[in-house]
């Protein structure tokens, strides 16, 4: 099966060195991907340093040269499907007599099976659908045409979701899909401008937002400015709801929209459509705390830090086993004992997938002393796979999939149980139904999928 992947990129041109710019921009996006990270530089030539871990250890050690261009790439990454290996770590690399290529993508093509048959596979150096991308814009391009053109040419092909990132020897590139699936967002230096699929590698930088990329823009990019090649104009949009749910940092504002602020009007919808009473309220740190924290205004239940997190391990979500999953849930939460014994507890979670992190919870809850457990969920129940970015690609590892809600509870433990309603999640975000994919939710997909249902 071919890899796909959704991560986090990153795109900066100074009149400075852009090293540390990129290295500290994906840190800020590290929560995107915990596999391997990578940066490619102009540096006369395209330098490129990547490898498996997490970007404080795969940048330890860096030599001086790599230090001296102006105008760079990066990529955080976690696979979806496939082997987690150096081979498919990024930004690709491509050499032609044109001169060097590099990408970084986020996102995922679903007509992949097509578009890989319009290349030669002997000449592949990874399993990602991104190095298909960069070898078909590289064709156009030897046909003479420009790299804008041969941008919009190949985006025409492409079906799925893309935030790319891509250098052409020195000169840099953005496009975004049409539909606007994964964020990328523009902003600038004094000295310099950056994209980055979210505003927060921004602000970590001291950088200012100035824009999102447009759904089928396509920009470039030089330490002068962001230049707009032109808009793939489209009135439908379908823009990944759970990247305002779970995936974005809590910080970053995509399309307008300040992802902590969706996740405190959810949790405040939690306690409309699910009141109980209870002692208190506390959260599954860290995605779950804004969620809480709107439950326990809305309500008037007083919230606590009923967990205490180890932030020396990373997000179980997007652990690329079931294994490494639940041996992660293990390590990354303590609850606390005094402020729970004896008190009817609301927990409330981002989103339930697999079921592995909730079950865990409440046998962790109960066995600190609590009385009761009420397990509320800012997500409507995942019943069907992601084609388009996230790691959830089979309907078997759903614990919702074919099960009522009163199913679930007794399958995780708890004394009662809530989901935030489909309606109740478009009108938090604030966009309507058909500016967002809600296909993991409704069945119901953007894009054309073998086997599946299209929204229009």
């Amino acid at each position: 099966m071919p890899l796909h992947e959704a991560c986090g990129v990153v795109g900066i041109a100074r009149t400075t060195s852009v090293l540390a710019d990129l290295e500290i921009s994906l840190r800020a996006l590290q929560h995107r991907g915990q596999e391997s990270a990578g940066i490619t530089i102009f540096n006369g030539k395209h330098d490129t340093h990547k490898g498996m871990g997490l970007v404080s250890s795969v940048f330890s050690e860096i030599s001086n040269e790599f230090s001296n261009g102006n105008t760079g790439i990066g990529h955080v990454r976690y696979s979806t499907a496939g082997g987690s290996t150096i081979r498919n770590a990024q930004p690709v690399l491509l050499k032609t007599d044109l001169g060097e290529f590099s990408l970084a993508h986020n996102g995922t093509i679903s007509n992949h099976k097509k578009i890989r048959e319009m290349v030669n596979e002997e000449e592949l150096t990874s399993d990602t659908d991104s190095e298909v991308v960069l070898r078909i814009i590289g064709q156009k391009m030897e046909t003479g045409m420009n790299a804008v053109d041969a941008i919009r040419d190949t985006m025409n092909i492409l079906v799925g979701s893309y935030s790319i990132t891509m250098m052409h020897d020195n000169k840099m590139y953005a496009f975004r899909d049409p539909l606007g699936i994964k964020p990328l967002a523009a902003g600038c230096f004094e000295n310099g401008y950056i994209i980055a699929s979210e505003s927060s590698a921004m602000d970590t930088l001291g950088a200012t937002f100035d824009r999102d990329i447009e759904p089928g823009e396509i920009v470039s990019i030089d330490a002068d400015g962001v230049t707009s090649h032109g808009i793939e104009a489209s009135e439908r949009k379908a823009f990944c709801m759970f990247e305002y749910v779970y995936f974005a940092r809590a910080d970053a504002k995509m399309d307008g929209v300040l992802a902590y602020s969706v996740r405190h009007r959810l949790g405040q919808q939690l306690w409309k459509e699910h009141p109980v009473e209870a002692d208190v309220v506390i959260a599954v740190p860290d995605s779950g705390t804004a969620f809480a924290l709107g439950y326990s205004e809305a309500s008037d239940i007083p919230y606590r830090e009923g967990f205490i997190k180890n932030r020396y391990v990373g997000r179980s979500f997007i652990q690329p086993d079931d294994v490494k999953r639940k041996n992660t849930v293990n390590e990354k939460m303590n609850p606390v004992g005094d402020l729970l014994n004896g008190k009817r507890v609301v927990v409330v979670d981002d989103s339930v997938v697999r079921g592995n992190t909730s079950r865990k919870i409440v046998s962790r809850l109960r066995e600190a002393g609590a009385k009761e457990v009420h397990f509320r969920v800012g997500c409507p129940p995942i019943i069907s796979p992601c084609y388009l970015g996230i790691d959830m690609p089979t309907r078997e590892e759903f614990v919702a999939t074919g099960k009522e809600v009163e199913d679930i509870r007794a399958e995780i433990g708890a004394d009662s149980m809530g989901y935030v309603s489909i309606s109740g999640l478009v009108d938090c975000i604030g966009k309507g139904e058909k500016q967002l994919c809600l296909g993991c939710i409704d069945e119901h997909y953007p894009v054309p999928i073998e086997g599946e249902k299209l929204r229009e």
